[in-house]
């Protein structure tokens, strides 16, 4: 922990963000040592989140790979990722820092310290860091990466404190003072869009959407993550995937669940070499994809057999 100092609230007292050296060529190489398959948009908005030291405000469909790339940002770059799971009901205690009270009342209890003596049960041993002041009193070579996960689960008084820890990069705490980072962190937010956020948050930061990604894209990223299945069923898989996905369904399946599939059609044909995909195949597996009651109900005979066909062009291109 360091004290409140005059700095920049998104750069140390030297100026850095901590990423000062990290050029496009350095982060391309991060993405493909965690085989995350980026797009320009992707990697230069990332940059600039690093370079400027601004929070990265990043919406999408649920399975897109929003969490996915704030873990290979910490990856990639050999530093912490310290992840805040947001909820309905998320109270600051759970996000910033609590007390250890059982902690303190043993400890004045066994006359081990307390107010009569000079010393206090209210200094950093009884502090109980939670991810925001974590984050902020973080010291490591490089800063944290911070991920605020599904911030829209969330209600807007959360979102107000949020604000608040972010533009200054500081918490204060009445018993010990103001809390300050040395370096700010890497700040990933993600939103799946179930409310809307404020415009204060949203100006706060960089914003970034990720978009289902095409075929070509999802077929990469399958071969990437699970090496052991052949090309072809990869065609396969991504080609019935994407079709479903033009299918008005409750949940579309996204990158997490094709991955998901694709995990499980490798197992089941460890022995069964890449033989095409059959109808029957697809149905029993539907459930890596589907995981809502009703669409899993929309894949009658007829469904089955217009994803048996498309699987079947789809190999027949590659």
């Amino acid at each position: 922990m360091t004290d409140e100092s005059s700095a920049p609230a998104d750069r140390d007292a030297t100026g850095s963000t901590g990423f000062d050296d990290v050029g496009e060529e350095d982060l391309r190489a991060a993405f493909e040592a965690t085989d995350y398959v980026a797009d320009d948009e992707i990697v230069t908005t990332v940059l600039l989140a690093l370079r400027l030291g601004r929070p990265l405000l990043v919406e999408g469909e649920p399975g897109a790979g929003k969490t996915e790339l704030a873990k290979v940002i910490a990856a990639g770059f050999d530093t912490e990722l310290i992840r805040l799971q947001c909820y309905e009901g998320l109270a600051a205690e759970n996000a910033l820092y609590e007390w250890n009270y059982t902690k303190q009342l043993l400890t004045i209890q066994a006359d081990e310290g307390g107010v009569d003596d000079g010393n206090s049960v209210f200094n950093e041993e009884y502090l109980l860091e939670r991810p925001l002041l974590r984050a902020l009193s973080s010291s490591g070579d490089r800063p944290p990466v911070l991920l605020i996960d599904e911030v829209d689960r969330a209600d807007e008084e959360f979102e107000a404190l949020l604000l608040e820890v972010l533009s200054d990069f500081q918490v204060s705490i009445p018993e010990l003072g103001t809390v300050q980072a040395t370096t700010p962190p890497v700040v990933i937010i993600t939103s799946n869009r179930t409310r809307a956020l404020s415009d204060a948050l949203k100006r706060r930061c960089l914003f970034l959407h990720v978009e289902p990604p095409s075929f070509e894209k999802e077929k990469s990223i399958v071969e990437r993550k699970v090496p052991e299945l052949d090309g072809a069923i990869a065609a396969e898989l991504c080609a019935v995937t994407q079709r479903l996905r033009q299918e008005p369904l409750r949940k579309q399946p996204g990158v997490a669940e094709t991955l998901d599939w694709a995990r499980a059609i490798a197992q089941l044909r460890a022995d069964n070499g890449a033989e095409p995909l059959s109808t029957v195949e697809i149905e029993h597996t539907i459930g890596c994809l589907l995981k809502e009651v009703d669409d899993v109900a929309r894949i009658d005979q007829t469904m089955l057999e217009t994803l048996a066909e498309t699987a079947k062009q789809a190999r027949g291109s590659e």
